[in-house]
């Protein structure tokens, strides 16, 4: 592979920390990170990299060895992760709000043999550690206000980074595990170098001179890419936060920190534009918003757009792709549709029994780019049936609109089937968010009394608002005037918030078990 689209390639002997730091060392003063409690210059944080690369080595981890990273969002995450890569030691990203039995399986699942945690999280690691099911022999902790000193201060500084090819596994992202046990998702050296041109540079056009902030924690591969790989790649700024991102969190650090690129995902986004904390245009820096990990309503992102002033560019990604690959860009952006592939990404809708499907039907979206993961660890079954050859399937329905534009149709799923007819649950969800009243909702097929499908609504209303049994066939009548008649919510149900993964994707199953305890508008 020697380009993409006018983009070089990386050379074969390629190590992604090593190429990060030869970046940036042009500007050793320039501000790489800031975060709750400290900061970190480029120069800083190459010198923190070859510490951690260094240490590792001291304690005895060798190339190839798995380092489990369940660390907050904060300087340290970066120096950590990267430092690792320049070892050839593969850092295992993932989740600082799971409970002990799930840590549990990460680490058997992983092998891995170090951990490099917060104060924060130690509790539930403890207790996966005390299960004995693992392979773990060291565990370095990040104090919030220390960071690594205690780490760092006897490590023995690494001179060169270790020679790895392009397409060595660098690092393992773990699925949501929506459809079972999450599954370790492995990326090359290569892959965030490519997501970082094709995307942050291509798409996005970041530069030197932004501030990005990602409400999307990095240990998440939208976070992963928005935090690290692009700003990293042209010298820009990055704002980091260990805490959740609530709105009044979100709302300081665009005031405070005055970012000029928010990313962040819909339910992130509506409930800011909610929230009494909302900042005035004036009051931040943006020149521009991302949104991914679950499709934008065309109505939300209006909205957003007319408060702040900018565009907010929609896009699909997966953990199995790194990052984005279908988006809206800069300067042509179609409320209500994810957009078109991303130059170097090729994809398409196909049926069940694999055929392209015709312009204008629903199918199942795969896609193919230099970015792809080499597979899920030791889980040949699900490898096979998601990455055929070159192809990822994604699990997501899509259609292609007339205009070339790709129309979300929900995850292979969750497609309800009325009368013989399938209904798209986003379809109606960002249909009923058009209505004034309303802040959220999620769709479901449930049976009704004769044992037949039908979609139900769960509905969250915005302030001041009152879901009785009129407001609720107004919500019908709605949808009716603005979709064919059958895809209409047969009951409407009023709730305070709808349950979410960590990555603010709905849970549908959990509506669905609700759907059978709880009774709703007819």
């Amino acid at each position: 592979m020697a380009s993409v689209l006018g983009v070089e390639a990386p050379p074969p002997r390629f190590n992604f920390a090593a190429h990060l730091l030869a970046r940036n060392a042009v500007r050793p003063e320039k501000l790489a990170y800031v975060d709750d409690q400290r900061q970190l210059s480029y120069g800083a944080l190459a010198r923190r990299v070859r510490q951690v690369a260094g240490g590792l080595a001291d304690l005895g981890l060798a190339r190839g060895d798995r380092m489990l990273l369940a660390l907050e969002d904060c300087v340290d995450w970066p120096a950590l992760f990267l430092g690792a890569l320049h070892a050839g030691v593969v850092p295992v990203a993932v989740s600082t709000i799971l409970q002990p039995d799930e840590y549990a399986f990460l680490l058997a699942d992983s092998g891995a043999t170090l951990v490099a945690t917060s104060t924060a999280q130690l509790p539930e690691l403890s207790a996966a550690l005390d299960r004995g099911e693992h392979c773990v022999r060291h565990v370095v902790t990040a104090d919030a206000s220390r960071g690594l000193d205690d780490f760092l201060g006897s490590a023995t500084p690494a001179t060169t980074a270790a020679d790895t090819h392009r397409d060595d596994v660098a690092f393992w992202l773990y699925s949501s595990g929506s459809t079972g046990r999450p599954k370790g998702t492995l990326h090359t050296h290569a892959n965030p170098y490519w997501t970082a041109e094709l995307y942050g540079r291509s798409v996005l056009g970041i530069h030197e001179s932004d501030v990005v902030f990602s409400a999307s924690k990095m240990f998440f591969a939208y976070g992963l890419g928005n935090s690290l790989s692009f700003p990293l790649s042209v010298g820009a700024t990055a704002v980091l936060t260990a805490r959740r991102p609530t709105p009044e969190v979100v709302a300081a650090r665009l005031v405070e920190r005055r970012p000029t690129i928010f990313c962040g995902a819909p339910t992130g986004y509506a409930a800011l534009l909610a929230a009494p904390c909302l900042p005035a245009r004036h009051e931040t820096a943006l020149r521009l918003c991302s949104s991914a990990g679950e499709a934008l309503p065309a109505e939300l992102g209006r909205r957003v757009a007319t408060h702040f002033g900018v565009e907010i560019v929609d896009g699909l990604g997966s953990t199995e792709m790194l990052h984005i690959f279908v988006s809206n860009r800069p300067g042509d952006v179609r409320y209500g549709t994810t957009g078109v592939p991303v130059p170097g990404y090729e994809v398409a809708l196909r049926d069940e029994a694999g055929r392209d499907v015709s312009g204008g039907e629903i199918g199942d979206l795969w896609v193919r780019g230099p970015s792809a993961a080499c597979g899920y660890w030791q889980n040949p079954e699900r490898t096979e049936a998601t990455f055929r050859d070159g192809w990822v399937k994604t699990g997501d329905k899509y259609s292609l609109g007339a205009d070339g534009r790709y129309l979300y149709a929900g995850r292979g799923d969750d497609m309800i089937k009325v009368s013989g007819l399938y209904v798209s649950p986003f379809e109606v969800e960002a249909t009923l968010t058009e209505h004034p009243g309303v802040l959220e909702a999620a769709v479901v097929g449930v049976a009704d009394d004769d044992g037949l499908i039908k979609p139900r609504a769960f509905v969250v209303l915005r302030p001041g608002r009152n879901g009785d049994a009129a407001f609720c066939a107004a919500l019908q009548a709605f949808v009716k005037e603005r979709l064919a008649p059958y895809k209409y919510p047969r009951s409407i149900e009023i709730v305070a918030e709808l349950p979410k993964t960590a990555t603010g994707k709905i849970q549908r199953f959990r509506l669905r078990e609700q759907a059978n305890r709880s009774r709703a508008c007819p």
